[in-house]
Protein backbone atom coordinates (compact mmCIF):
# COMPACT_ATOMS: atom_id res chain seq x y z
CA UNK A 1 0.00 0.00 0.00
CA UNK A 2 0.71 3.25 -0.69
CA UNK A 3 2.94 5.19 2.40
CA UNK A 4 0.66 8.44 2.32
CA UNK A 5 -2.68 6.51 2.34
CA UNK A 6 -1.73 4.88 5.28
CA UNK A 7 -0.02 7.87 7.13
CA UNK A 8 -3.90 9.45 6.54
CA UNK A 9 -5.71 6.47 7.50
CA UNK A 10 -3.42 5.80 10.94
CA UNK A 11 -3.61 9.72 11.45
CA UNK A 12 -7.54 10.05 11.40
CA UNK A 13 -8.01 7.29 13.03
CA UNK A 14 -5.63 8.75 16.03
CA UNK A 15 -7.37 12.00 15.92
CA UNK A 16 -11.43 10.22 15.69
CA UNK A 17 -10.72 8.16 18.33
CA UNK A 18 -9.07 11.46 20.36
CA UNK A 19 -12.33 13.24 19.70
CA UNK A 20 -14.26 10.64 21.20
CA UNK A 21 -12.46 10.25 24.27
CA UNK A 22 -13.16 14.09 25.05
CA UNK A 23 -16.83 13.81 23.48
CA UNK A 24 -17.90 10.85 25.11
CA UNK A 25 -20.09 10.49 27.72
CA UNK A 26 -19.60 6.67 28.63
CA UNK A 27 -15.98 6.11 30.75
CA UNK A 28 -16.04 2.95 29.25
CA UNK A 29 -16.33 3.80 25.40
CA UNK A 30 -14.06 6.53 26.10
CA UNK A 31 -11.49 4.33 27.42
CA UNK A 32 -12.36 2.32 24.29
CA UNK A 33 -11.51 5.04 22.09
CA UNK A 34 -8.53 5.74 23.76
CA UNK A 35 -7.06 2.43 22.82
CA UNK A 36 -7.86 2.64 19.42
CA UNK A 37 -6.05 6.15 19.54
CA UNK A 38 -3.04 4.41 20.72
CA UNK A 39 -3.25 2.10 17.93
CA UNK A 40 -2.89 4.59 15.57
CA UNK A 41 -0.19 6.26 17.34
CA UNK A 42 1.75 2.91 17.10
CA UNK A 43 0.70 2.55 13.47
CA UNK A 44 2.38 5.84 12.69
CA UNK A 45 5.52 4.82 14.56
CA UNK A 46 5.58 1.92 12.42
CA UNK A 47 5.24 3.71 9.53
CA UNK A 48 8.62 5.48 10.89
CA UNK A 49 10.55 2.56 11.34
CA UNK A 50 10.73 2.85 15.10
CA UNK A 51 9.40 -0.22 15.57
CA UNK A 52 10.81 -0.26 19.48
CA UNK A 53 8.18 2.62 20.32
CA UNK A 54 5.14 1.38 18.46
CA UNK A 55 5.75 -1.76 20.71
CA UNK A 56 5.92 0.13 23.64
CA UNK A 57 2.72 1.90 23.07
CA UNK A 58 1.14 -1.04 22.71
CA UNK A 59 2.48 -3.16 25.74
CA UNK A 60 2.24 -0.07 27.75
CA UNK A 61 0.21 2.33 27.28
CA UNK A 62 -2.58 0.22 24.98
CA UNK A 63 -2.15 -2.72 27.71
CA UNK A 64 -1.18 -1.52 30.85
CA UNK A 65 -2.69 1.98 30.97
CA UNK A 66 -5.96 1.67 29.65
CA UNK A 67 -6.52 -1.92 31.00
CA UNK A 68 -5.91 0.35 34.56
CA UNK A 69 -8.05 2.71 33.77
CA UNK A 70 -10.87 0.81 32.83
CA UNK A 71 -10.35 -1.92 36.26
CA UNK A 72 -10.52 1.88 38.14
CA UNK A 73 -13.17 2.75 36.83
CA UNK A 74 -15.41 -0.76 37.25
CA UNK A 75 -13.91 -0.33 41.03
CA UNK A 76 -15.04 3.04 41.71
CA UNK A 77 -18.86 1.94 40.44
CA UNK A 78 -18.60 5.46 38.56
CA UNK A 79 -21.94 6.28 37.02
CA UNK A 80 -22.02 8.77 34.39
CA UNK A 81 -24.41 11.50 35.36
CA UNK A 82 -25.91 14.65 34.10
CA UNK A 83 -22.55 17.04 33.16
CA UNK A 84 -22.87 20.81 34.66
CA UNK A 85 -23.61 23.65 31.77
CA UNK A 86 -20.35 25.40 30.79
CA UNK A 87 -19.05 28.12 32.78
CA UNK A 88 -17.86 31.00 31.32
CA UNK A 89 -14.00 30.35 32.14
CA UNK A 90 -14.60 27.12 30.12
CA UNK A 91 -16.11 28.71 27.32
CA UNK A 92 -13.26 31.35 27.04
CA UNK A 93 -10.67 28.87 27.60
CA UNK A 94 -12.54 26.43 24.30
CA UNK A 95 -12.18 29.41 22.25
CA UNK A 96 -8.56 30.36 22.82
CA UNK A 97 -8.02 26.79 22.48
CA UNK A 98 -9.79 26.83 19.15
CA UNK A 99 -7.92 29.95 18.25
CA UNK A 100 -4.62 28.66 18.70
CA UNK A 101 -5.38 24.96 16.63
CA UNK A 102 -6.78 27.36 13.56
CA UNK A 103 -3.52 29.53 13.98
CA UNK A 104 -1.24 26.30 13.80
CA UNK A 105 -3.01 24.84 10.87
CA UNK A 106 -2.55 28.45 9.35
CA UNK A 107 0.86 28.44 10.52
CA UNK A 108 1.49 25.43 8.83
CA UNK A 109 -0.55 26.05 5.36
CA UNK A 110 1.24 29.78 4.75
CA UNK A 111 4.75 27.91 5.83
CA UNK A 112 4.49 24.59 4.23
CA UNK A 113 7.41 22.14 4.47
CA UNK A 114 10.28 22.27 6.83
CA UNK A 115 13.15 24.66 5.55
CA UNK A 116 15.49 21.78 6.49
CA UNK A 117 15.55 18.05 5.38
CA UNK A 118 16.21 15.41 7.75
CA UNK A 119 19.03 13.53 8.06
CA UNK A 120 19.41 10.24 6.00
CA UNK A 121 19.59 7.00 8.49
CA UNK A 122 17.23 5.68 11.29
CA UNK A 123 16.19 8.07 13.30
CA UNK A 124 16.28 8.23 17.59
CA UNK A 125 13.78 5.70 18.38
CA UNK A 126 14.58 3.53 15.76
CA UNK A 127 17.23 1.52 17.54
CA UNK A 128 17.19 -0.23 20.44
CA UNK A 129 20.92 1.16 21.53
CA UNK A 130 19.96 4.84 20.51
CA UNK A 131 16.40 4.55 21.87
CA UNK A 132 18.32 3.50 25.24
CA UNK A 133 20.88 6.08 25.41
CA UNK A 134 18.20 8.73 24.39
CA UNK A 135 16.21 7.17 27.40
CA UNK A 136 19.15 6.78 30.35
CA UNK A 137 21.15 9.94 29.64
CA UNK A 138 19.05 12.87 28.24
CA UNK A 139 15.50 11.57 29.31
CA UNK A 140 16.20 10.03 32.63
CA UNK A 141 14.76 12.54 34.71
CA UNK A 142 11.53 12.94 33.54
CA UNK A 143 11.21 9.25 33.28
CA UNK A 144 11.99 8.97 36.90
CA UNK A 145 9.61 11.51 37.54
CA UNK A 146 6.61 10.01 35.56
CA UNK A 147 7.04 6.62 37.09
CA UNK A 148 7.41 8.57 40.59
CA UNK A 149 3.68 10.48 39.91
CA UNK A 150 2.55 6.57 38.13
CA UNK A 151 3.25 5.35 41.43
CA UNK A 152 1.35 8.16 44.04
CA UNK A 153 -1.89 7.78 41.15
CA UNK A 154 -1.41 3.94 41.84
CA UNK A 155 -1.68 4.85 45.87
CA UNK A 156 -4.67 7.25 45.74
CA UNK A 157 -6.57 5.22 43.47
CA UNK A 158 -6.37 1.85 45.68
CA UNK A 159 -6.76 4.42 49.04
CA UNK A 160 -9.93 5.89 47.21
CA UNK A 161 -11.42 3.27 46.51
CA UNK A 162 -11.53 1.25 49.61
CA UNK A 163 -15.07 1.24 51.00
CA UNK A 164 -14.95 1.50 54.70
CA UNK A 165 -17.58 -0.19 57.03
CA UNK A 166 -19.52 2.35 59.25
CA UNK A 167 -18.08 -0.06 62.11
CA UNK A 168 -14.14 0.40 61.01
CA UNK A 169 -14.51 4.53 61.18
CA UNK A 170 -13.44 5.83 64.58
CA UNK A 171 -14.91 9.05 65.37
Amino acid sequence: MNADFMFYLFATLSVACGVGVVFNRNTINAALCFLLSLVGLAGLFVLLEAYLLAVLVVFVYAGAVVAMFLFIVMLLDLQGGKRPPFTTATSVASAVAAALIALGLLSFHTHGRLATELPAGPGVGATLKGYAYQLFTTYLLPVQVVGFLLLIAMLGVIVLSKRLDPKEVRP
